[in-house]
């Protein structure tokens, strides 16, 4: 067995890096979030530095390093060569983009057998590989090939609606709950040219020689009833976001097929409304939370593991939690160069304790907490908490903290023992992948973290993962009935998730944020 095993994934995009250790995932580091920002084509040297420090490794103890493709904007043979001057004593284990998506659904699923998609904008010239996964095996049945891409479309659709495409797909996810699928046959026709099953786009309804606004033609705009010179209206935006994504919902549940056991990795696997769809058609559902390329990273050191070394006993997947984390003295070292007023309080008990007065009294609060989360979403280590008791949480959180769009909600997190009291909602909640649907009798309560309709994020606190998290949960349920907070992602103006203290200030200053937890320091202003 190797007993130090480092996965490199989403080299040209969101690299990241992660050990297995003693066959463990020991951690996983995101290079955006350690370095802030991400310098693509180039090797992730402080997310390797980082997720080494955090599994107590020495490079001289790498046995293998498993990179996923595509990992080389130029000569792929040059970077092998700097991989192999890199760690001249390590086995160098090169695995397929999509296989790499693949391998970190179904590996870390804990099925024994299931259907695996693969499914984003384009890797390896493919944008969607489906495999039939066996014991530790994963056979490729079906691909689609660029530029037939869910993943593609749902960047042209962002770019039409006026968003950053590449980047803002999250935000045409999202308003796409506040619109009615209007223009929902345009792009059932515009994906499956001919009618057929797999995604076949109808190129006639784009426009090569149009740059701007996805790249759409006359067709498409005669079809929605504009011109391609004319602004869209709030309401179109809305219909034109609900039809793709129902639309894209179908498409993936019709390439699964009759499937039993469903996993799912690739860029669009982060459309938690996609995921809801999909649970609620298939018996089983696993989605890889870091479904990204991020992810990859994951997943090549996982496929490594059962196919290079041929180990058939699974790596344990139990939490996302997998990045640095801070001593108080790291803490108190930058709170006191930043010359900051503190207080530090002895017990887990006092934290609690005053976090819940802050939040009864309707502060909204930063909370860093432990090890920094893995994947794009903070699952309360890294959050910004808000009590639903706060009449002004959504202006506050949306509006005057987060700058973002009203149609762009906050999570209820909830402990997981008691979220089927408040909620409907599928597995994938515990890392805050897929949306639940709120009980009718707790419908209002919860207005102002409403999707459209009953339907809302919801993210299940499991007591072993994060305990003092859901201590907090549990504190404030005591405190006010009511057992759930908000929990929205802890960064601002689209930075990264806050990774260290320093981090933390520097958000915490540069916001409306009222009071800040680090560890057991409190910070108020």
């Amino acid at each position: 067995m190797p007993r130090i095993l480092v996965g490199l994934g989403g080299l040209l995009s969101d690299a990241a890096c992660c050990v297995i250790k003693d066959g463990h995932l020991v951690s996983a580091v995101e290079q955006s979030k350690v370095s802030r920002w991400d310098r693509h084509s180039q090797f992730p040297d402080e997310a390797f530095s980082a997720a080494l420090e955090a599994a107590e490794v020495e490079p001289a103890e790498i046995e293998c390093v498993a990179i996923a493709r595509q990992f080389a904007q130029g000569s792929e043979s040059a970077a092998q060569l700097e991989l192999r001057s890199r760690f001249p004593r390590s086995e160098i284990v090169v695995v397929e983009h999509h296989t790499a998506h693949a391998a970190s659904a179904y590996y870390t699923s804990g099925f024994d057998s299931a259907t695996v998609l693969s499914v984003d904008r384009a890797g390896d010239f493919r944008s969607a590989v489906l495999f039939e996964a066996a014991g530790n095996q994963l056979t490729p049945v079906r691909e689609l090939y660029f530029p037939d891409s869910l993943g593609d479309l749902f960047n042209r659709v962002t770019a039409l609606l006026g968003y950053q495409p590449r980047g803002d797909e999250h935000k045409v996810q999202w308003l796409s709950t506040s619109g009615e699928p209007a223009e929902h046959k345009l792009f059932v026709d515009l994906l499956h040219r001919n009618g057929l099953t797999w995604p076949q786009i109808d190129r006639s309804y784009l426009d090569a020689d149009r740059l701007t606004q996805g790249g759409f033609s006359r067709r498409f705009y005669d079809a929605i009833e504009l011109s391609p010179n004319e602004r869209i209206p709030a309401a179109k935006q809305a219909s034109i976001a609900a039809s793709l994504q129902q639309a894209v919902n179908e498409t993936v549940a019709a390439m699964l097929g009759g499937a039993q056991r469903v996993c799912i990795a690739g860029g669009l696997a982060l459309n938690a409304l996609l995921i809801a769809s999909l649970e609620r058609q298939f018996p089983s559902v696993f989605v890889q939370p870091a479904a990204g390329n991020a992810g990859t990273a994951m997943g090549a050191a996982l496929h490594a593991w059962h196919n290079f070394y041929r180990r058939k006993e699974r790596v344990p997947f139990d939490t996302l939690c997998l990045g640095p984390q801070y001593s108080a003295e790291q803490i108190k070292r930058v709170l006191e160069n930043c010359k900051l007023h503190f207080r530090f309080l002895l017990t887990e008990g006092e934290v609690i304790d005053k976090a819940i007065q802050a939040l009864n009294a309707d502060k909204i609060v930063a909370w860093m907490q432990g090890r920094m989360e893995f994947g794009p979403r903070a699952l309360g280590n890294r959050s910004i908490l808000a009590s639903p008791k706060n009449p002004y949480s959504t202006e506050n959180l949306n509006v005057y903290i987060k700058h973002r769009e009203n149609f762009r909600k906050f999570a209820a997190s909830v402990p997981a023992e008691l979220a089927a009291d408040y909620f409907e909602v599928g597995s994938n909640a515990r890392f805050l992948a897929t949306v639940g649907r709120v009980r009718p009798e707790h419908k209002k309560q919860f207005e102002a973290a409403l999707l459209g309709g009953d339907l809302v994020r919801v993210h299940t606190v499991e007591k072993h993962e994060n305990p003092r998290y859901h201590a907090l949960l549990t504190a404030a349920g005591k405190a006010t009935g009511l057992p759930v907070l908000y929990n929205t992602s802890f960064n601002l103006f689209g930075d990264p998730l806050v990774c260290t203290p320093r981090d933390a200030v520097r958000s915490f200053y540069s916001s409306g944020i009222d009071a800040m937890f680090a560890g057991n320091f409190y910070l108020e202003k």
